[in-house]
């Protein structure tokens, strides 16, 4: 086998195990709260949102050093972090100890998502990029569609087999990726001066953001506590916006941030994961509250949309390097928008699973196919080489934060379940997002060459250490 091919491999178990992590501990929970009875609900959730917002938070920072120290070091240094938090997990005691290694699990997945784009693409001619994004997006599709059921059936021994899982798989990945991994960083990464004022202003203040965000409706959005998060996100993140104009090596570089098609790239994957983390969580809840499944079975039903996004997403990709990114991922949101609409038309009180929920879900799946290779490319295409990492890990760091948003608007949408009908707006929520994401999109337009990278201090190409 080709050597790239074996990077593209290792690079996407390291996205497979940090995706299923986000998908297979949300079908554990209800097992967690039973076995820690005496912890309150507020402070379960941390087990959930810890992880959230510190993968969030960390994910520019983490770029932006992967980018200067190298990938290859970031990326199995994340791996191993990752691994041994996982089986700290497994090993707590305590709330308190599962939510701390919860949030060191963070810590290391924040550094796998952009370190491993960063190390696939220049592997691959800018004509084969489509096909590798293409995998790479499966490989997070197939771990969204295998979360809910292998969570399922883990959690029948225990939950705590939920994080040992991570272990074989993340020590056979360690084990190949020091072997077939090379280092690349960017040429000039010894003589630039990361900027650490500026890295820890953007942790804390995606973390204070997403802190508000995701505990808005618990709090109360009118609140002390969410408003002065949003104050302190505000003040932070101004501080980042003034040292990525002044700084010589802001965490944020001009040069990725002034792209107009990388801007729209981001803002279009925000936008179609508000409504992505809407279909989601309001299919389990409509499943368990509405036709009363059990969460095992509510995952078995909502796996075939994953299940067909990962199947679409190399046809997408091809698609992309055929039309445009643009305007396939314009056609992957409006897919999703129209199974919103299907569900609106059809869901009712009485169970119907074949004619009346499975063809949402696998629309929604052919147009998540659609989208997720398409933001990669579209934001792949925009910036040279020497800036995937950190690139990537701002794309990322806004799907997260559409994530977080989207589940924000629908749990006060959706209020007291008490039917069918209370899901309206929920699916008028996923149609509103990703008719905007799809403009968003559209709005990109035909991609040309990169820009060449012209900061304030000189810079080469992609150096191979």
């Amino acid at each position: 086998m080709e050597r790239r091919w074996q990077v593209l491999i290792v690079v996407c178990v390291g996205v497979f195990v940090a995706s299923l992590d986000l998908f297979i501990v949300n079908i554990a929970f209800p097992d967690i709260a039973a076995d820690f009875s005496g912890a309150g609900l507020g402070d379960l959730s941390w087990v959930l949102n810890a992880y959230t917002i510190v993968f969030a938070a960390l994910l520019v920072p983490a770029g932006r050093i992967a980018d200067a120290v190298g990938r290859k070091r970031a990326f199995l240094a994340g791996l191993a972090v990752f691994t041994l938090a996982s089986a700290a997990c497994a090993l707590a005691d305590s709330v308190e100890a599962l939510v701390a290694a919860r949030v060191v699990q963070a810590a290391g997945a924040a550094f796998l998502l952009p370190t491993s784009l960063g190390l696939l693409l220049p592997e691959f001619t800018a004509e084969q990029r489509p096909v590798a994004i293409g995998i790479w997006a499966a490989s997070g599709g197939v771990a969204a569609a295998a979360g809910p059921p292998v969570g399922g059936l883990l959690v029948e021994l225990s939950w705590h087999w939920v994080f040992l899982v991570n272990l074989p798989i993340g020590l056979a990945a360690i084990v190949a990726g020091s072997r077939i991994l090379h280092e690349r960083r960017a040429a000039d990464a010894r003589g630039a001066r990361i900027d650490v004022l500026g890295a820890v202003a953007v942790t804390l203040g995606i973390a204070a953001l997403i802190a508000a965000i995701v505990n808005g409706e618990d709090w109360g959005f009118g609140s002390g506590r969410v408003l002065g998060l949003l104050l302190a996100a505000a003040v932070l993140l101004a501080i980042v916006a003034r040292r990525t104009v002044t700084h010589e090596a802001p965490v944020l570089e001009r040069e990725i941030v002034g792209v107009r098609s990388f801007r729209l790239a981001v803002l279009g994957g925000l936008l179609f994961f508000v409504a992505f983390s809407a279909m989601l969580l309001g299919g389990v809840l409509f499943l368990t509250d509405v036709w009363q499944r059990d969460v095992l079975t509510a995952g078995l039903m909502i796996a075939p949309g994953p299940a067909t996004a990962a199947l679409c997403s190399l046809p997408g990709a091809r698609l992309g390097q055929r039309f445009g990114p643009a305007r396939v991922g314009a056609l992957g949101a409006l897919l999703v928008g129209a199974a919103a609409v299907w569900w609106a038309w059809r869901l009712g009180d009485d169970v119907a699973f074949a004619t009346d929920f499975l063809p949402g879900m696998v629309i929604s799946g052919v147009g998540v196919g659609l989208v997720n290779p398409a933001l990669t490319s579209a934001a792949a295409a925009s910036l040279p080489p020497d800036r995937f990492a950190t690139g990537a890990a701002v794309l990322t760091m806004g799907r997260q934060f559409g994530t977080a948003l989207g589940v924000a608007l629908l749990v006060p949408i959706l209020g007291t379940v008490d039917g069918a009908g209370a899901f309206d707006g929920a699916w008028t929520l996923m149609v509103a997002a990703t008719a905007a994401a799809g403009l968003s999109l559209l709005a990109i337009g035909p991609l040309g060459a990169p820009a060449p990278v012209t900061p304030s201090t000189p810079r080469t190409t992609e150096a191979l250490a």
